[in-house]
């Protein structure tokens, strides 16, 4: 594998299409077939819901509660690490649940994202950033300038993948020098339906690659009001399906999967050297 962290970055061309649950999907199937440890942060500012999703109503540490040591430069490998949650049902993902402070998101410097980033690449093998689809803030600037793929989402709605993603991808990522050939789509194919707009033809009028494909079931919908997505993409046999052939694509593209004769998990053994050897 190699030496530097792979910061994959989700984003969406739309609000509210799918964007959160397809970069979850990702992560876990990037922990579940790597082996190694993921780290997963929400940098979506204005409407941040994996908590809701996973079932944690009322996060211990959430990415408002790190802003001191972010404003300070402090934040520390293992301070991040404790910020984080850890679900039972998917081993190795670690997730930064995000700002719950919407009026602050604003309020995010670019160096702030830029000293999360790095405290994460000291402790992950790969990093999911899920930045949502609004462009007024820090983090998805920072997050998709140092992005070493930037996965934008949409659908077939012409209104999405054609009006918004002209005005963002093709208008105003340039102004960040960002053209719009360094970005790869992931079509979320909503339960109503696909559309009368076919894959190949929406990245072609978009100028972008295809990674791959995720779609939006009624139960996996249903999964959200229960808050129990995370159980849900390791247990169910359509939730195992999930982004399952694109984050294989990211783990032969990277190199990212846990030596054969290593025993103990690496996310596991990371996670101890950042604790002194201290296992809880």
């Amino acid at each position: 594998m190699t030496n530097k962290v792979p910061l994959l970055t989700f984003f969406g061309t739309t609000p509210n299409i799918g964007t959160t649950v397809t970069a979850f999907a990702a992560a876990c199937r990037l922990a579940q077939f790597s082996g190694l440890s993921v780290g997963y942060l929400e940098l979506n500012l204005k409407s941040a819901k994996l908590h809701r999703f996973i079932g944690v109503d009322q996060p211990a540490v959430t990415l408002d509660a790190l802003r001191p040591e972010l404003r300070t430069g402090t934040l520390t490998p293992d301070k991040l690490l404790r910020s984080m949650h850890v679900s039972q049902a998917v081993p190795g993902l670690h997730m930064l649940l995000g700002n719950l402070l919407r009026d602050q998101a604003e309020f995010y410097a670019i160096e702030e994202i830029e000293h999360l980033l790095n405290a994460a690449e000291a402790v992950f093998d790969v990093i999911v950033a899920d930045v949502g689809a609004y462009w007024d803030h820090a983090a998805i600037l920072c997050a998709l300038r140092r992005a070493d793929r930037r996965l934008m989402t949409t659908t077939s709605a012409l209104s999405h993948f054609q009006e918004d993603g002209q005005r963002w991808m093709k208008q105003l990522s340039i102004l960040y020098g960002i053209g719009i050939h360094d970005y790869e789509a992931v079509i979320i194919h909503q339960p109503w339906g696909k559309g009368g707009f076919q894959v190949k033809d929406i990245c072609k009028e978009m100028g972008v690659s295809l990674l791959g494909e995720m779609a939006l079931s009624q139960p996996l919908l249903t999964q959200l009001d229960r808050g129990t997505l995370d159980e849900w993409m390791m247990q169910s046999e359509s939730g195992k399906e999930a982004m399952k052939e694109p984050a294989k694509q990211l783990i032969a593209a990277y190199g990212l999967k846990r030596p054969a004769k290593l025993v103990v998990q690496p996310w596991y053994k990371k996670l101890l050297t950042h604790r002194g050897g201290v296992s809880s």
